[in-house]
């Protein structure tokens, strides 16, 4: 299945990116984006099905918000 990823960088205030990842559910998803950009996830939250779950990512000084839906 393929999940989109949108990630607002909250530190600094730039535009958000969107990545679309090849993942069996909404966790292996931001694993893997963590993991790919060498990031450490601090927060994610997976709500009832069918919505999009939230997470924040840190990387060095910047902290992201992160959605995670399908695609």
């Amino acid at each position: 299945m393929q999940y989109t990823i949108e990630a607002r960088e909250l530190t600094h205030g730039h535009e958000s990116l969107r990545t679309v990842i090849e993942a069996n559910d909404e966790n292996e998803a931001i694993n893997r984006y963590v993991r790919d950009r060498a990031a450490e996830l601090v927060s994610f939250t997976t709500p009832p099905r069918g919505a999009e779950s939230i997470a924040t990512v840190k990387k060095e000084d910047t902290v992201f918000l992160v959605r995670v839906y399908t695609a």
